[in-house]
């Protein structure tokens, strides 16, 4: 019984005993994929562990959804200590949200990323729960965030008839406008101002290729469309 249970009545349907074995077979697999992992690594490269306790010096910071479907890693290719990784719920990047601002702060200031990479996916639950007329409880001031973006975009999203286009494109949308958020931050003005990095991006992923989609975001346009009201590289 060590597949995964899908749905909340098979759980009914099992004994109690059925469960606990359940808990602990899906607890015991991580370590032995863990144990698996470490020996290949350290087949691959016996070094590869003295080089991973020496520091980081990643290229990227991933903020991705926190989607379990879309390992940043493994979708683009990148081994450990290659990105600095951020992942919440739609992959929001909101000013008061003192867990990702300390994220770009540390992974600007002091590792010196080169690529900031907001990240999207297409069938976002977090976007099509924000679409929803809906009162969510404790998401709700989440993912006004959300519906935020779809106020600043109404009039195009509302020109989109088919329900689910309009939906993709929201993702689209709310990926440019986090990015902007991104920009707007006093760390990556200042940086991008004394050293030209980092640039930001807004890529979408699409369950139904796995490709990710490059929206083709300009940074230095962007930089200079929020700096009369937001600059902060004084």
């Amino acid at each position: 019984m060590t597949e995964t249970i899908h749905t909340f009545n098979a759980w009914r349907t099992m004994s109690q005993s059925e469960i606990s074995k359940y808990l602990q077979q899906t607890h015991d697999r991580v370590f032995e994929h863990n144990r698996a992992w470490a020996e290949e690594q350290k087949k691959r490269d016996p070094d590869f562990f003295a080089k991973l306790s020496a520091g980081q010096t990643p290229e990227y910071l991933w903020i991705g959804c926190s989607d379990s479907r879309i390992p940043a890693e493994q979708i683009t290719g990148l081994g450990p200590g290659e990105a600095f990784i951020h992942r919440n719920i739609a992959n929001l990047v909101v000013n008061t949200d003192l867990n990702v601002m300390s994220v770009i702060n540390y992974a600007v200031r002091h590792l010196q990323v080169k690529h900031i990479v907001v990240c999207g996916h297409y069938g976002c639950g977090g976007v099509k729960a924000a679409m929803t007329p809906k009162d969510l409880g404790l998401l709700n001031p989440w993912l006004r965030n959300i519906r935020d973006v779809y106020r600043l975009h109404e009039a195009e999203l509302d020109a989109i008839k088919d329900e689910n286009e309009r939906y993709n494109r929201l993702v689209e949308v709310s990926v440019i406008e986090q990015c902007r958020n991104v920009i707007k931050t006093a760390a990556v003005q200042q940086s991008y101002a004394k050293n030209k990095f980092p640039i930001v991006h807004g890529w979408v992923f699409g369950f139904e290729d796995g490709l990710l989609k490059d929206l083709k975001v300009d940074h230095e346009a962007m930089l200079h469309s929020i700096q009369k009201i937001y600059n902060l590289t004084e």
